[in-house]
């Protein structure tokens, strides 16, 4: 039984009972509920039609929609960005600045980035070449073929494999970094995706995210609405124009959200992301409810593109299958279904009459050009890659690059990546000491972190990681699976009865904590950093069970194996991959003296070893100075 004085703040609000039932890691005084002492009327959610696409009918052709013309030049960028920190001076900086950039730091990467500096690191990981598609990697094993046994064609735990080795295996880190930041502001999940093939459908929206992340806001916001996926989840799939007989008017789900969550939000901002105020002093909202309506009518008529459809017959159930293709085309227009009403928005006019496509084109634009969207994404791909409050004048600088690259070039994706992570708010050593700085590292996260850092494998190339959304027995957060349309959390949560809450600082990473999830997190981890991922099946590529079921995803800890001898070398390698050294010098000694506690020589065996590397790999990813990064 630990002594109260090492247990954590988290752990003294469990029951004895419940203290019990938690790995006595869990209970050492490195808290996660302790990490906020370190950070001191609207549709969606939801999933689409449950229609199966074999049943509906094929999509007049249509003229594809214009596609978007290169950004308006803006008034030059101000406040101009500044980035006085050009190379790190020691690993430590490094690690952090590769802990930002992408999902793990290694060995080589830190002397990488030492040795070219920041920008030149980041230019190498923008201009990368790309890896095997999601898509592909889902064909490759198999997951496209028909059959009545396995039926892939109705699951979804093969877009979870899929999502999970991209982020685990991908070399491309920082470009997939990106896209998965994309996924939070732009959501699908797979959670809502109720039709044939919805693992290809969830492949080929992340393959999209990936494929746009560096790439022009403008050319990704048109990706996302004509996505099939998208088309689906919020319902513009099979969208159709007003029908006075019926009574039928346009379905809002897209429109709403597309304005609310993906470019423009609920209030206007200045540049900075603070809320403007009228004369009375009260915010300023961006859209009304007439303006929706007039929004919604642009994204009548499209549906998906069956014209590379082949069906095939299964027999047990008797369905019609259709083959995959669909999932990955843009939807395309049925010029019969598409509004032939005026529609008014934000000063802008679509006159009576004109064609879906122009008329998807002017919204786009419209909505790509209002002043909010640069600091409205700005200051939330901050908040997902370095810190939940960034400054105002940090969110301006990021905002202006969105406004102007420096070349006249507006919604630069690949420009934004760069001032978010070359700020000197960012990269500067001040924020280190202020509790009011960084982030709580999300669950997902830290498993991926995990993994790229202590080489996991797959020994038969099953790569079946799950969904691993249960908080109370496993992350509580898994790879495009948020339970609505809102993401895992909101950008501006403040968690209550905390110190952040008597401020109204927002901590949006703790909407998925609660006691529950703190437990479910550790023990899950307990077992997943000693023992790696137990898989069933792992020699087939089903969901099944046989005798070949076992630990198929384990961690090499090659590095930190042949340091196991030195408790204090074998911590603070470990400090410096996990947490880039932010690790108190006291909490580390800690750690030392409880991992000297079981002796270990030379002679011991290699399940010990391994027992005291799982231990101390365990104790850093429990401690609040790791669940925060800054």
């Amino acid at each position: 039984m630990i002594s109260d004085d090492l247990v954590s703040p988290a752990a003294k609000e469990l029951s004895p009972v419940e203290r019990h039932s938690v790995s006595p890691a869990a209970l050492m005084p490195l808290p996660m509920f302790g990490a906020a002492a370190f950070l001191a009327g609207c549709g969606g959610g939801g999933g689409g039609s449950a229609t199966d696409a074999a049943t509906v009918a094929p999509a007049t052709p249509a003229t594809p929609a214009t596609p978007a013309t290169p950004a308006t030049p803006a008034t030059p960028a101000t406040p101009s960005a500044t980035y006085t920190f050009a190379a790190p001076s020691g690993a430590e900086e490094a690690a952090r600045f590769l802990l930002q950039t992408q999902f793990s730091a290694s060995d080589a990467e830190i002397a990488s980035v030492q040795s070219k500096g920041y920008a030149a690191y980041l230019n190498e990981q923008i201009t990368a070449p790309g890896s095997q598609t999601g898509f592909d990697w889902l064909n490759a094993r198999g997951y496209n073929v028909v059959d009545n046994t396995n039926r892939y064609y109705d699951a979804t735990y093969p877009g979870d494999y899929m999502l999970w080795t991209q982020l685990m295996t991908s070399p491309d880190a920082s470009r997939k970094r990106m896209a998965l930041a994309l996924s939070e502001f732009f959501v699908v999940s797979l959670n809502g995706l109720m039709f044939s093939w919805p693992s290809h459908a969830i492949a080929a929206y992340w393959d999209m995210l990936v494929a746009n992340a560096f790439g022009n806001f403008r050319t990704l916001l048109e990706a996302v609405t004509l996505n099939t996926a998208m088309g689906y989840y919020l319902n513009t799939k099979g969208n159709s124009k007003e029908n006075v007989a019926t009574g039928r008017v346009p379905d809002e789900n897209y429109g709403r959200e597309v304005m609310q969550l993906m470019t423009i939000g609920l209030y206007e901002l200045n540049l900075d992301g603070t809320e403007k105020r009228n004369t009375f002093g009260n915010k300023i909202e961006t859209y009304i409810a007439t303006d929706v309506t007039n929004v919604a009518r642009v994204f009548t008529g499209w549906d998906i593109d069956q014209t590379q459809n082949a069906n095939t017959l299964e027999p047990v159930q008797n369905r019609t299958i259709p083959n995959t293709a669909f999932t990955r085309l843009p939807m395309r227009l049925t010029a019969a279904n598409h509004t032939a009403l005026a529609s008014t928005f934000f000063g802008t006019t679509i006159p009576a009459g004109t064609d879906g496509a122009s008329a998807l084109k002017t919204t786009l634009d419209t909505l790509f050009n209002h002043a909010n969207v640069g600091p409205f994404f700005g200051k939330q791909l901050i908040q997902r890659l370095v810190t939940s409050n960034p400054s105002r004048a940090y969110v301006a600088r990021v905002a202006s690059v969105f406004n102007n690259n420096g070349a006249g070039v507006r919604g630069d994706l690949a420009a934004v990546y760069k001032a978010v992570l070359l700020d000197d708010e960012a990269r500067g050593p001040d924020n280190l000491t202020q509790t009011s700085f960084g982030k709580l590292r999300e669950p997902m996260l830290r498993l991926v972190q995990w993994g790229r850092t202590f080489g996991i494998t797959s020994g038969k190339g099953s790569w079946k990681i799950g969904n691993l959304s249960d908080p109370a027995t496993q992350l509580g957060q898994s790879p495009l699976r948020a339970p609505s349309v809102f993401n895992f959390f909101r950008p501006g949560y403040v968690p209550s009865s905390t110190a952040l809450a008597a401020t109204q600082t927002p901590a949006p990473e703790f909407q998925l904590v609660n006691e529950s999830a703190v437990g479910g997190y550790l023990n899950y981890m307990q077992g997943v950093i000693r023992n790696g991922i137990f898989v069933n099946a792992p020699d087939v590529a089903n969901n099944t069970s046989n005798a070949a079921n076992g630990f198929d995803i384990t961690a090499a800890y090659t590095a930190e194996l042949a340091l196991v001898l030195d408790a204090a070398a074998l911590v603070k390698r470990v400090v410096l991959l996990m947490c880039a050294g932010q690790m108190s010098a006291a909490n580390q000694t800690l750690i030392v003296n409880a991992l000297n506690a079981t002796p270990l020589t030379a002679a011991s065996t290699d399940a010990a070893k391994r027992d005291r590397v799982a231990a101390a790999v365990l104790l850093v990813m429990a401690s609040s100075e790791y669940l925060v990064q800054k």
